[in-house]
């Protein structure tokens, strides 16, 4: 059988709006994922918790409250404080161009902007994933 790729989607900090992420988690289903999605404002540490208790090997953060700059390196931060640093980091939601090279630094695989295809994100997952 077919090890599927665990992907948690996240909602970190105090944003509200989840369609997105709600969309993203259902075509990464489609796509044959497993998906644990965490639901709204959540804090950075429950976001590592779970990725960790979940053994994912994905971690989708989607953000549209503008605090990617202070949440992103957090997390990241603590996944590499919990040996998990191996986990794949991917964002997504509204996250200014300008930003997108710095929160690489921190260990943020991919950001996908507004527009961005499920396929383009489908096909990053499994370019990455092993």
């Amino acid at each position: 059988m077919e090890h599927k790729i665990r992907v948690v989607v996240a909602k970190p900090g105090l944003d509200g709006h989840d369609r997105g992420a709600k969309v993203i988690a259902q075509a990464l289903r489609d796509a044959g994922m497993e998906v644990i999605y965490t639901g709204i404002r959540q804090t950075p540490e429950a976001i590592v918790n779970i990725v960790i208790q979940e053994d994912a090997q994905v971690l989708g953060i989607s953000i549209l409250s503008g605090a990617h700059n202070h949440l992103l390196p957090r997390i990241t931060g603590l996944l590499k404080e919990q040996d998990a640093d191996d986990v794949l980091v991917i964002a997504g939601g509204v996250i200014p161009e300008d930003d997108i090279q710095e929160l690489k630094t921190h260990g943020v695989a991919e950001v996908f902007t507004a527009g961005s295809s499920v396929e383009k994100i489908v096909g990053f997952i499994r370019e990455h994933v092993g």
